[in-house]
C-alpha cells in the first residue's frame, strides 16, 4: 500500500479495516494522476479500471461501488449483488465485504459500532449532510448511537470552502447553531467549516466517539484531488470492512 495512503486512527475493533486512498499508486495522468478511481469522471476508462484493480489486490473482495447523487440514501449491502445502487452510503454486517465512497472535497465518514459487528461509510458534501446522510448513516448501523465510533476523512477545509447564504440557511433550518460554523468571507459569502458542521450533527445524534479530521483536499494538492480546485478532477476512495 503506498505511504501516503490513511489509515484512520481510530480506536475501532479488533477486525475492522478501513482505508482512503491518495493521489499516489495509480497509471491515470495529467489532472487525474495518479490514482483516479472515478469513472465518469473523464479519465480513461482503461486507467480508471487498472486502478481499482490495484485497490483491489488491497481488499477481501471486490468494494461495492455505488451511483452516487449526494443524497442520504443507504445501500444495505448484506444482500445486494444486483446493480450499483444508487446511494451516498453503505452499511454491512457481513464480514469480508467491502463498503466504499468516492470523494474530491466532500467528506468520507466511517461507521462502526463498538463490537465491531457492523460497519458504515458516508459520503457527506454540504447537500448530503444537511439532509441528514451522517443520520441515515447511524441509523442504518441499528445500534444505540453511543455505541457508535466514528472518524471523519479528507475534506475540503475550513479555510478553502466558500459558500453562498443558500449553504448556511439548510444547515441552520434544523439547527440556529449550526452558523457558529459558519465565517463571514466577503459580501453575500461564507467561509464553512465541514468538520465543524459534521462533528456537531455527530454530537446531536448521540455519538460521543469522533475522531478524525484536520484535512484540506483543495489546498493539499500533491496528496488530494479536489473539484473545487480543478473541474476535472480524479476521485479517492474510501474504503472499509471487516475481516
Amino acid at each position: 500500500m503506498p505511504a501516503s495512503w490513511i489509515v484512520p486512527d481510530w480506536p475501532a475493533p479488533r477486525g475492522v479495516r478501513a482505508f482512503v486512498t491518495t493521489r499516489e499508486g495509480g497509471v491515470s495522468a495529467g489532472e487525474y494522476g495518479t490514482m483516479n478511481l472515478g469513472a465518469t469522471s473523464g479519465d480513461d476508462a482503461q486507467c480508471v479500471a487498472r486502478n481499482r484493480a490495484i485497490v483491489r489486490s488491497h481488499l477481501p473482495s471486490e468494494p461495492r461501488w455505488m451511483a452516487q447523487v449526494h443524497g442520504i440514501d443507504v445501500a444495505a449491502l448484506d444482500a445486494s449483488d444486483g446493480p450499483a445502487p444508487r446511494a451516498d452510503a453503505a452499511m454491512t454486517s457481513q464480514p469480508g465485504r467491502v463498503a466504499v465512497v468516492l470523494t474530491a472535497d466532500c467528506m468520507p465518514l466511517f461507521f462502526c459500532d463498538a463490537k465491531g459487528s457492523r460497519i458504515a461509510v458516508a459520503h457527506a458534501g454540504w447537500r448530503g449532510m444537511s439532509s441528514g446522510v451522517i443520520e441515515a448513516a447511524i441509523d442504518s448501523l441499528g445500534v444505540e448511537a453511543s455505541d457508535v465510533i466514528a472518524w471523519m476523512g479528507p475534506a475540503i477545509g475550513p479555510d478553502a470552502f466558500e459558500v453562498g447564504p443558500e449553504v448556511r440557511e439548510a444547515f441552520m433550518a434544523h439547527d440556529e447553531g449550526a452558523s457558529a460554523a459558519f465565517r463571514s468571507h466577503c459580501e453575500g459569502k461564507y467561509m464553512a467549516d465541514l468538520y465543524a458542521l459534521a462533528r456537531r450533527r455527530l454530537r446531536r445524534a448521540g455519538v460521543g466517539s469522533v475522531h478524525g479530521g484536520g484535512f484540506c483536499t483543495r489546498s493539499d494538492d500533491a496528496r488530494f484531488f479536489s473539484y473545487r480546485r480543478e473541474k476535472a478532477s480524479g476521485r479517492m476512495g474510501a474504503f472499509i470492512w471487516m475481516e
